[in-house]
């Protein structure tokens, strides 16, 4: 490649992509899982491949076939959703896809949805908004699903120029809440931002609106609200509900190992680099945890810069009342010793004292591996040719000694599923292994967001989430700092202007900290 020469401009932005057009590169640009295995297949067997000429000049001999393990499919649990006549109905998924219909029934817990604002952020005639049809629809819709939603306070249409400044947004946003005021003296409960496209200041919408306004808001698309479209609408509905603190699915029987009595929290930690050759930008730490047990689908958040003391990254109130403590986080294997004597320390020094022991288990979610799963006999799969949901594979190719096993979760509909490696550093609760992998694959049909099971324990999910928030509020600050120091004083290497942007940044990461228990029980989600 060091003699290639690329022709300018064919840079493709795939975060720029609409819907179908995304789909269609995933599907050009993934290989489905026979294409894959053919692929690693021929590769094994050439003779300048791994276990060709120069390995055996070594002394080495790889073995140029798969191993062969033994699989086992987990059922999928019963769900809990509203049924027509407001009682609770019980729902079983189909088993290739594990997918759950909302067509026919209603979210567990819908909120009362009172107090909302409408924004729209038209480019041009061709993308304006339909604002009538798009709130009929979207209040029958919610209706439908259990959600009562009434007439927007505030219709308020404006363009997409106003995503080029933040000073801009945020008079907006507080010209649309005074507006709402008038009319109630309760403070809006969320804003729909309608918008003509993707946009970069996308980042300034969220940061104004969670640190600066105290308001949630959800985004979509013009394209998208005009079409009216059943499946979008739904989709929109249970983010909406979620965001208020409302509950869309539970499980009809509690988690594996646990009582309801029992008081279980999952904690799940993530922390989002920065890019390479930016050693002065820091990391972002994340850590989300369940507020409600037995159901365990509602999360609060928190978010630190990584740069700070450890022990920032557990800087929890005690968990009065929780019995026990579940911790899955996304960490490399070189830093297993590094959770294990000092942040499981920490975390233990937070939240425990003499009086008050609950009991901790530290799971890893790894999905950064390079191992696949592919089925011996393609008839056992669906018509994507991927492992089933549910697949657990814990023997041969899995540590000799250590608790460690493969969990495929989710669905396969693109390319070659990847399971997520699950390995238990520790574990005070005696989990057996059965249980355990039933926990966690029962936990990931509870993602708000979605109404099929999820690749990764949600979490750890929400935390990925809640990072990738804290990073892009991170960009927007550095980018009012580089505003205000004169061109004269910037220096990435200077000690004291990466001092000061890292105080400026913690500032506002305490306001972001402060408006997200402001939201009822609420969790972060990227739209």
């Amino acid at each position: 490649m060091e003699f290639c020469i690329l022709t300018e401009g064919q840079r493709y932005r795939k975060e720029l992509l609409d819907e179908a057009a995304q789909e269609k590169f995933e599907e050009k640009s993934l290989a489905w899982p026979p294409e894959r295995r053919k692929t690693i297949s021929e590769m094994m067997q050439a003779h300048d491949g791994p276990s060709g000429d120069a390995t055996r000049n070594f002394g080495l001999q790889i073995d140029k076939d798969m191993t062969s393990v033994e699989g086992r499919v987990i059922g999928p649990p019963g769900l809990k959703l509203g049924a027509p006549d407001g009682s609770l109905d019980i729902v079983r998924v189909e088993n290739e896809k594990c997918q759950w219909n909302l067509a026919e029934n209603s979210v567990v817990e819908g909120k009362q949805i009172d107090r909302w604002a409408l924004i729209e952020f038209s480019s041009s005639v061709s993308l304006k908004l339909k604002a009538k049809d798009f709130i009929k629809n979207l209040r029958n819709r919610s209706r439908s699903l259990g959600i009562c939603m009434e007439e927007p306070l505030v219709c308020h249409f404006t363009t997409m120029r106003e995503f080029s400044s933040v000073s801009r947004l945020e008079e907006l946003l507080r010209s649309v809440i005074q507006e709402a005021r008038r009319k109630s003296w309760n403070t809006l409960q969320i804003i729909i931002c309608v918008m003509a496209e993707k946009h970069h200041g996308y980042k300034y919408l969220k940061w104004v609106s969670e640190t600066r306004i105290g308001v949630v808001t959800q985004c979509c698309l013009s394209s998208h609200a005009n079409r009216g479209d059943s499946q979008f609408l739904g989709n929109l509905c249970l983010k909406i509900n979620a965001k208020l603190g409302g509950s869309n699915v539970e499980l009809t029987q509690g988690l594996p190992h646990f009582e309801e009595e029992d008081h279980v929290m999952f904690i799940g930690a993530d922390v989002n680099h920065p890019v390479s050759k930016k050693s002065t930008t820091p990391s972002i730490a994340a850590v989300v945890s369940t507020v409600n047990w037995p159901a365990a689908n509602k999360y609060a958040a928190r978010v630190a810069l990584k740069t700070t003391e450890l022990k920032r990254f557990w800087n929890l109130d005690p968990c009065v009342g929780i019995l026990s403590t579940i911790i899955f986080s996304s960490t490399s294997e070189g830093q297993f010793d590094m959770v294990l004597n000092e942040e499981l320390s920490d975390l233990k020094n937070a939240i425990c004292d003499d009086s008050y022991q609950p009991t901790i288990t530290l799971i890893v979610a790894q999905k950064r591996h390079q191992t696949r799963l592919f089925l011996e006999n393609v008839g056992d799969g669906g018509p994507t040719g991927n492992v089933p949901p549910g697949t657990v594979v814990d023997t041969k190719i899995v540590h000799p000694f250590e608790f460690d096993f493969y969990l495929c979760s989710h669905y396969g509909r693109i390319g070659t599923s990847k399971a997520v490696h699950y390995i238990v550093l520790w574990d005070e609760n005696s989990f057996m292994s059965d249980q355990l992998q039933k926990l966690i694959y029962n936990l990931c049909f509870t993602f708000a967001r979605s109404t099929r099971p999820v690749s990764l324990v949600p979490p750890v999910y929400y935390a990925d989430l809640v990072a990738y928030r804290g990073r892009i509020f991170q960009e927007v600050a550095k980018e009012f700092q580089s505003r205000s120091v004169p061109s004269s004083m910037h220096s990435s290497s200077s000690p004291s202007n990466s001092t000061t942007f890292d105080r400026s940044f913690i500032t506002f990461i305490q306001i972001f900290r402060t408006s997200c228990f402001l939201f009822e029980e609420s969790f972060w989600s990227l739209q």
